[in-house]
């Protein structure tokens, strides 16, 4: 890990560049910031000409790869960087100038160690889209197969571990200032972070998300995930089947080429439905640049680097809590957060039930063009405080993509109503997972593990074994020597060295006056 001078030098610099767009306002206004937090801020953007609105999307983009992906990870807090930031962080493209085609191929050679016409009859050198972290080109295979083909950009995995080191020292010393900041937990949402980033620099790992993705859709109807060609992927070379079609966010030509724009919207509402319910895994990146249109109205998904998942009680309290927003059920609404511990058990369910009340009923029968999922959202991060509940990292992932997918739906159907399309899913799956058949079928299987874990059970202690409740257990996470404990510690060594020298020096004068006298 750098030193702390080189944290605070990245820090300052990255600052800079966020008082350059304005991003700075909102830190130094907010009653919550710590104040250490604060004069860091002001001293980043002392001297600077600033905006009168504030671009955070821009500042993120001119700071570099690491902090274009979590400014994306950010506009899923609105509760940590308000709605205004979220809100304009949701439009931070994903977009950076390409690499070199030269830099391309020598990277796709020395991962496979033979030269690309080996591998690929046809590569285009230009690429069709270039990201922070890879670039994508159109290729056909020695076999005739038409793909593409993601590279990741050199010196990305360094350039990456670098500036996540800092993110890691400085939530580290935000959350340790106590208060909102340690509600907040932003040593957690940067492990998170930090777990999903890795995961989209291996691009063996996409492959596998993809596949698996597949394997999870099967049976579901026009929509389409693309084939792996693994003899041509490794950690730095992802190859797929090439997809022709329309992009999602091009809705004059999807209306030209005759298809049905409603039934388009709630397709892709339902599909992301089975993901994050039924199958627990997602495709977590579903921005308008991953989306596309076949001709016979297939929606096909690209770029699988973020994804989510979610276990199974997990889920069976999400399905719970979206019906119950769905028909007003707010009282179980509440029981359920307060089963998940997701909410303090000091708190009283009857009051967090009206809360959600609040939230919840403005939104009932009104399409999205009124109010949305993602105002819902924003209500329920504004009660959260109000009653203790701490950020929960296994669902960021989910609100970032139910906001994203319901953006895109209402670009296609500007009139969809999110509750109508998602309640009889939703009320299926939970009369499936949570009805007597299911309930019968759960206590038979639970009563046999049981059965089978007896001898072992006999020899543990269950106070050993606590409930869980809803979050997953939090990864561990890395060791920072926080500055004021370096401090300490350096004023305790100079100590240590005033007494030692203090002690050796009255030994040996100790010493020499024995030696006169004698």
């Amino acid at each position: 890990m750098a030193r702390p001078a080189r944290h605070i030098w990245r820090l300052l610099k990255w600052g800079r560049t966020l008082a350059k767009h304005g991003a700075l306002r909102g830190i130094e206004r907010d009653p919550n910031t710590p104040p250490p937090v604060k004069r860091l801020a002001r001293i980043a953007r002392f001297g600077t000409v600033q905006p009168k609105e504030p671009d955070y999307a821009g500042a993120f983009r001119d700071i570099g790869p690491a902090a274009i992906k979590l400014g994306q990870t950010l506009a899923t807090r609105p509760d940590l960087v308000g709605e205004d930031a979220a809100r304009n962080l949701l439009k931070l493209q994903d977009d950076l100038p390409p690499v070199s085609f030269d830099k391309i191929k020598q990277s796709i050679e020395a991962s496979f160690e033979q030269p690309l016409e080996n591998l690929y009859s046809e590569f285009d050198p230009v690429p069709v889209g270039a990201a922070s972290i890879a670039q994508v080109h159109r290729a056909v295979t020695t076999d005739g197969r038409k793909v593409a083909v993601k590279v990741l950009r050199p010196g990305v995995r360094e350039q990456f571990a670098r500036d996540i080191d800092t993110y890691e020292w400085a939530a580290a010393h935000v959350e340790a200032m106590g208060g909102e900041a340690s509600r907040l937990r932003p040593r957690l949402v940067i492990a998170n972070f930090k777990r999903w980033t890795n995961r989209e620099l291996d691009l063996r790992r996409e492959a596998a998300s993809a596949s698996e993705l597949a394997d999870h859709m099967v049976g579901t109807e026009k929509y389409e995930i693309p084939g792996i060609d693994w003899d041509r992927t490794n950690g730095r070379v992802l190859t797929v089947d090439w997809i022709d079609g329309i992009k999602i966010s091009n809705t004059e030509a999807i209306r030209a080429a005759g298809h049905d724009m409603d039934e388009l919207a709630s397709r892709l509402v339902l599909a992301f439905l089975k993901q994050a319910i039924a199958a627990g895994f997602f495709h977590a990146d579903m921005h308008q640049g991953n989306l596309f249109v076949k001709a016979d109205g297939t929606i096909a998904a690209i770029d699988f680097g973020i994804m989510g998942r979610i276990d199974r009680r997990a889920r069976m309290w999400l399905a719970e809590i979206l019906y119950g927003l769905t028909t007003g059920n707010y009282k179980r609404v509440a029981e359920i957060h307060f089963e998940a511990q997701y909410v303090p058990s000091y708190h009283n369910v009857d009051e967090f039930a009206t809360a959600l009340r609040a939230v919840g009923e403005p939104m009932r029968g009104k399409p999205v063009s009124e109010l949305s999922v993602g105002q819902m959202l924003d209500g329920l991060f504004a009660i959260t405080r109000d009653f203790d509940m701490q950020t929960q990292p296994h669902l960021l992932l989910l609100q970032k993509t139910m906001v994203m997918v319901e953006g895109i739906a209402t670009q296609l159907n500007p009139a969809i109503n999110m509750w109508d399309v998602s309640a009889p899913y939703v009320r299926s799956w939970i009369r499936d997972e949570l009805g007597p058949e299911a309930a019968i079928a759960d206590r038979i299987r639970e009563d046999t593990e049981t059965l089978l874990r007896i001898p072992d059970l006999v020899r543990r202690i269950e106070d050993r074994f606590p409930p869980k409740g809803g979050a997953p257990e939090p990864p561990p996470l890395p060791e920072v020597e926080l500055m004021w404990e370096r401090r300490v510690k350096k004023e305790r060594s100079w100590l240590r060295y005033l007494v030692t020298f203090a002690a050796g020096g009255g030994a040996a004068w100790l010493a020499l006056t024995q030696g006169l006298l004698g």
